[in-house]
């Protein structure tokens, strides 16, 4: 097992790097994965919307600055 103190010890680059790593390793299959009910209901929401062609995309820059300024 590793120890998490070693974690805490790593330089932030290696940090996100295992970060990635585990991230790369869960989502393999994340079919065995839960997803809470009201989660579930905004992903079919906008399944919807894309399959009505309703769906409204934005840049990835506008939308950050978007929830960077809904969060302030």
């Amino acid at each position: 097992m590793i120890a998490l103190d070693a974690l805490h010890q790593l330089p932030l680059k290696e940090k996100l790097f295992v970060m990635e790593a585990l991230w790369d390793d869960i989502s393999q299959d994340a079919s065995g994965l839960p997803v809470p009910q009201w989660h579930q209901e905004v992903l079919d929401e906008r399944e919807t919307k894309v399959a009505e062609g309703t769906a409204r995309y934005i840049d990835w820059e506008i939308a950050k600055r978007e929830i960077l300024e809904a969060v302030k």
